[in-house]
């Protein structure tokens, strides 16, 4: 029996603006404006702007400071 649950599980999870607003603990102005100006790399599917989680967890990397 095919279980297409399995396909699925291999494909990245793809973010919305809303979902990148909550976990960055942004407005979703905010995080409109990351995904418009590029500094969060986006997936489009037609007028659908998603972000992979990957990109969101390396954005949050590259923007750590440390504790100072």
């Amino acid at each position: 029996m095919h279980d297409a649950t399995l396909e699925f599980s291999t494909y990245p999870a793809l973010l919305k603006p809303q979902d990148i607003a909550k976990r960055l603990n942004v407005s979703r102005a905010m995080a409109y404006k990351l995904l418009a100006t590029g500094e969060l790399p986006t997936v489009r599917i037609g007028r659908i702007v998603r972000v992979r989680e990957a990109d969101l967890e390396a954005y949050i990397q590259k923007c750590w400071t440390g504790w100072n």
